[in-house]
Formats: C-alpha cells, sequence, structure tokens
C-alpha cells in the first residue's frame, strides 16, 4: 500500500496531467551582450563570441540581469501586454497558468518561473528564455524584454556621458561669456577712440613730434642765418619768428597728447573718455591683457571640453542583439516525461527511506 500511495498513484497522476491537461509552452529565445564604443572593433561575428569582456562590461550585464527579473519590468509588462491575458489558464492546467488578479509579488514568482536569463562572463553574452502559451505571445514578450532593456542602457549610458559632460561644458559657457563680454568692451573702446590701436597711434604720434621738432631746428638755423645777414624787422626774420612760434605751438600740443608730463598718481584711473595718449594706452592695455587672458582661459576650457568627450564616449555602452527574438514552430515545454521521471525518481526515493526505517525499527524490536 505505501508503494502504492507513494510512487504508483503520484506518477500516474502525473504522468496523466502532464499528457491530458498540461498545456503546450512555446520558448523564444534571444542572445545580446552590453558593449562600449571603444571596445566594439571585432571585424567579424566569431570576435563578438572570442573576446572576453573587452566588449562588454560585466557590471551593466549583471545590472540587466537584475532588472529582467525585477518587479519593475514585470510591473511594465503587465501594463502594456496583459500579463493576466498571456498566461491565463489554458483548459484546465491550473498549474502552469497564471491566476488573474495576482499581487505583483506573485507575478514575479510566476515571471521567474517563465523568464529565465543566463549570463556567460567569459564571452559577455547574455541569452534570455521566455516561455508562452502562444508562440507568437512568447516572440513579443521576448522583444519587450529586449527593448526594455535596451532603454535602460542606453539611459544609464547617457547619464555617464552627461556627468562626464557637464562640468567641462558649463566651463566653456563660462569662458566663452567672460571673453564675450571683454571683446565687447575692447571693440566699444576702440569705436570711441576712432583707432584700432593706440600704441600704434602713439608711435605714429611720436614721428609727428620728431618730424615736427626737425623743421623746428631747421627753421631756428635758417633765423640764425637770417639774423646775421638781414635786420630784426626783415620780412624774412618775421616770417622765420612767426613759423618758429607756430612749430613751438604745434610741439607742445602733440606732445601734450602723450599726458600731463607729472608722474602718474598710486591708484590713478583712467576712464574710457580719457585724451591723452598714456591714458587711452593704459585703458588699452588693460582690455588686451583681459583678452589674451580670456582666450588663453576659453583655449585650455575646449581642450578640457575635448579631453570630456574622449572619456564620456568610453563610457558609452549599448546593447548588441545578435540573435533576435525567435519564433517558436514547436512547444518545448513542458517536459512532459522528464517531469514524471522526477516524481518517480522522487517517489522511490522516499519509499525506499520508509522501508529502510521500517525494517531498522521491527529489527531492534
Amino acid at each position: 500500500m505505501a508503494f502504492l500511495g507513494v510512487v504508483v498513484i503520484p506518477t500516474v497522476t502525473t504522468g496523466t496531467y502532464m499528457a491530458f491537461v498540461a498545456a503546450d509552452q512555446f520558448n523564444s529565445t534571444t542572445s545580446f551582450s552590453v558593449r562600449s564604443i571603444e571596445a566594439s572593433q571585432p571585424g567579424d561575428l566569431l570576435g563578438m563570441f572570442t573576446q572576453a569582456s573587452g566588449g562588454s562590461t560585466v557590471n551593466d550585464s549583471y545590472m540587466l540581469l537584475d532588472y529582467v527579473m525585477s518587479a519593475e519590468l514585470v510591473k511594465s509588462a503587465d501594463e502594456q501586454l496583459n500579463l493576466d491575458e498571456i498566461y491565463s489558464s489554458r483548459g484546465n492546467d491550473f498549474y502552469y497558468g497564471l491566476t488573474p488578479n495576482r499581487s505583483i509579488e506573485e507575478k514575479m514568482i510566476y515571471w521567474k518561473r517563465m523568464v529565465s536569463i543566463s549570463f556567460d562572463q567569459s564571452s559577455g553574452i547574455l541569452k534570455l528564455n521566455v516561455k508562452a502559451f502562444d508562440e507568437k505571445r512568447a516572440q513579443e514578450l521576448t522583444q519587450f524584454i529586449v527593448s526594455a532593456s535596451e532603454r535602460l542602457v542606453n539611459t544609464i549610458s547617457d547619464a555617464a556621458k552627461s556627468e562626464v559632460l557637464k562640468d567641462a561644458q558649463n566651463a566653456v559657457e563660462q569662458n566663452e561669456s567672460r571673453l564675450a563680454g571683454i571683446q565687447l568692451n575692447l571693440r566699444k573702446f576702440r569705436d570711441l577712440m576712432q583707432e584700432a590701436d593706440p600704441i600704434e597711434g602713439a608711435k605714429l604720434a611720436s614721428q609727428i613730434v620728431s618730424t615736427l621738432e626737425q623743421q623746428l631746428a631747421m627753421s631756428k638755423t635758417e633765423l640764425s642765418t637770417a639774423l646775421a645777414q638781414m635786420g630784426q624787422t626783415s620780412p624774412r626774420v618775421k616770417v622765420l619768428r612767426s613759423q618758429i612760434a607756430s612749430l613751438e605751438q604745434q610741439v607742445q600740443k602733440e606732445r601734450g597728447r602723450f599726458g600731463s608730463g607729472e608722474p602718474a598718481k598710486s591708484g590713478r584711473n583712467y576712464d574710457i573718455t580719457s585724451s591723452d595718449v598714456a591714458g587711452r594706452i593704459e585703458q588699452y592695455e588693460k582690455l588686451e591683457t583681459q583678452r589674451q587672458f580670456s582666450e588663453r582661459a576659453y583655449t585650455a576650457a575646449l581642450g578640457g571640453l575635448e579631453k570630456a568627450q574622449i572619456e564620456a564616449s568610453s563610457k558609452e555602452r549599448y546593447m548588441a542583439t545578435f540573435i533576435k527574438p525567435t519564433l517558436p514552430e514547436l512547444a518545448q515545454y513542458p517536459s512532459r516525461f522528464l517531469n514524471t521521471a522526477l516524481i518517480f525518481g522522487f517517489g522511490m526515493l522516499i519509499w525506499g527511506v520508509m522501508v529502510m526505517v521500517y525494517y531498522n525499527i521491527r529489527d531492534r524490536n
């Protein structure tokens, strides 16, 4: 009787359920890996399999393992595809079917029975298996999981790149704004002063003064020669004296444009309307120094941004799906013979233990 109750009846019941009640389950598979931009250089498909962790990141792959089995993905799949409809009981198959209106925790338990994912660390390949009672729904659910995983990888990749580039981009924007402000001030200065470079203007004014002084010296020499030959009231002497006076005034005026001739006081500030050459040069040199410094800072910021972009590219990840979700043609599950054999083997084990305990107790008595 014990053998009948422990082995025969469970085995026959299981076999009958598997043969006549259990609904066919179709298995859709797909394979993919998480890869990085700088390592995505294999020349053929074989390289995708043979290179170890160079084309994928182990941490990201383990992240996908957790995500595929997470409540977040189960909830998203339920909202978009209706898991109650996909896994509703077929016929009288109460064991493999999903009872409607289950909690998310109960659906997660059922999800782990129907969805499995494995990760080969040596090749960086993830293999996903999804079972369903309909072949097309199995493929549809597999594609949904792949798409959701791809969105996750892209989101994390974009966040990593944004974090790297954020500070560098802010530095470029700040230096660009400062340089633009200084260039605007320099342009206003040139517009108001009507000269591109006060230093060049000063050189030209210095040449004018030198020329006037030469003319003044020549006029004084001519006056000395004329006085030796003519009287003080002669027309020639009067013309030369008038010419010398005019040249002296012109020289004095041109020299006055360079400044007052007095030592500059400490902390002296010139506004942009300074008329003397020295004041304009001082303002121009300050603006030009600020411009050069800002240009160097802006160039350095651009270099930092370029370096950050290179670093960000190394953090870019994408999901390479090299085996698309398959459309199954034959029902591979449930494993009817295997399940029946396991029940038979488990029953035999229990029956054997019971027999050993019985004979052990009988022999002691």
